[in-house]
């Protein structure tokens, strides 16, 4: 008898690396953004992060065995993974029984009730975290912020974001050469000492990361760099038709979750196109929302709802942007 053919769920990679081993990749590019995390915020970060991993690895767990009855899959790296990413996008004073709800919501509802990894829809981590945020604005948007003294740096002080700064202030009227003496440097951005959500203040760890990803081909470039360009050029038009009232590329790819979103949560293997034509269309989708949210929407950030928006556009872009199938014939044209 032959050997049956075996169809699975995506993520689909031709290598002998098994999704296992891609989740712990991944777990390792995350780990220059978790240590400046705790540089920064202390034992906050690690409350929050260790929170929400136990919590996202105990209800998989719990739902799997008990309520679905199926196959525990705890140790295929997912789970973590999602439970760090739910962590990086959430404040490090955060309640930890919210974290708990963050992390139910992330798993059983985002991801198992869909059938589990590889049948997610949406990034699980940021339906957690824009729950929460829908949920528990105030404490959402209650940022510890880095305060550096002459030998230490702690986060006892509770302010706005960056972007929340620009944002407040262009609602009142001020202007970016005023509303600039109040935020960080772009050196304190690019290293992150700053305040904001625990894993995205770092642009150079998060870079690390991301360089990391590519080199082990985890990821490909298409995602991030596109997402990261388009943003800047949407960005860099309005900053010099008028810089009184638009801050700089530079701050918005160095500020919020551009980074985060970029490397780590858009380029998810099974809530992005499996093409690279897909992959650009995605990424210029994300970009657009993400720009269009900060300058003219309420809130000061859109990269997890521009993300959440465009993996619901994913089963169309591969509906139009297939890859082509083996064995058919390539139309030539006689010139």
């Amino acid at each position: 008898m032959s050997q049956p053919i075996i169809i699975s769920a995506s993520p689909h990679v031709h290598s002998d690396r098994t999704s296992k081993k891609l989740m712990y990749d991944v777990v390792i590019a995350l780990i220059p953004a978790f240590l400046v995390s705790l540089y920064v915020f202390g034992i906050g970060a690690f409350i929050v992060t260790a929170v929400a991993v136990i919590s996202c690895l105990l209800f998989e767990y719990l739902i799997q065995k008990f309520l679905l009855k199926t196959e525990v899959t705890i140790g295929d790296g997912s789970a973590l993974i999602t439970g760090i990413l739910l962590a990086f996008n959430l404040p490090s004073g955060l309640p930890i029984w919210m974290i708990i709800v963050g992390s139910l919501v992330a798993i059983g509802i985002a991801k198992l009730s869909f059938g589990g990894l590889g049948f997610n829809i949406f990034n699980p981590a940021l339906v957690g975290r824009v729950f929460l945020l829908v949920s528990f604005p105030v404490q959402m948007t209650m940022w510890p912020t880095a305060v550096v003294n002459n030998t230490s740096i702690a986060d006892a002080v509770t302010g706005a974001t960056p972007l929340g700064l620009i944002k407040e202030g262009l609602m009142f009227g001020d202007t970016m050469t005023n509303i600039s003496a109040d935020l960080p440097s772009n050196i304190d951005l690019f290293i992150g000492l700053t305040g904001g959500s625990i894993g995205e203040i770092s642009a150079l760890a998060l870079l690390l990361g991301g360089i990391y990803l590519i080199v082990r081909k985890v990821i490909t470039w298409h995602i991030p760099v596109t997402m990261l360009v388009t943003m800047a050029v949407m960005t860099g038009i309005f900053w010099l038709i008028n810089p009184e009232q638009y801050a700089s590329p530079l701050i918005h790819i160095l500020s919020g979750g551009a980074l985060l979103g970029a490397f780590f949560m858009a380029t998810d293997l099974v809530t992005s196109p499996m093409t690279k034509k897909g992959m650009l269309i995605f990424a210029i989708g994300i970009a657009v929302i993400t720009v269009v949210i900060r300058l003219f929407g309420a809130y000061p950030e859109g990269v997890s709802f521009a993300i959440l928006i465009m993996n619901a556009f994913v089963p169309l872009i591969n509906t139009y942007f297939k890859p082509r199938r083996f064995g058919s014939k390539i139309k030539s044209k006689i010139v």
